[in-house]
């Protein structure tokens, strides 16, 4: 399974669980997670994804810990497997 086909099941996914991840695109500010989880309940989340086995860029890591610092979740996700265990995670308060 490739980063694309990861990133279709975690959109069909998170649609299924009644939210949204729409492509995230920052003209001007790159490094930037691909996605955006937006859930019912106001739950919302990060979620950059790699092919299996890739690891995020520098820049990637240091928008990640940017976006944690300021109280956002992150995941990478690299298996589709980790997709429903993210989603169990995002909607626990």
């Amino acid at each position: 399974m490739n980063e694309k086909d990861i990133e279709r099941k975690l959109v069909v996914t998170v649609k299924s669980a009644g939210g949204i991840a729409p492509k995230l695109v920052s003209p001007g500010f790159a490094g930037m997670p691909d996605r955006l989880i937006l859930l019912p309940g106001g739950h919302m989340a990060f979620a950059e994804l790699k092919a299996p086995g890739q690891k995020p860029r520098p820049l990637q890591l240091s928008r990640h810990r940017l976006l944690r610092k300021l109280g956002y979740r992150v995941y990478v996700i690299d298996n589709a497997d980790e997709i429903g265990g993210m989603l169990d995670e995002l909607q626990t308060p």
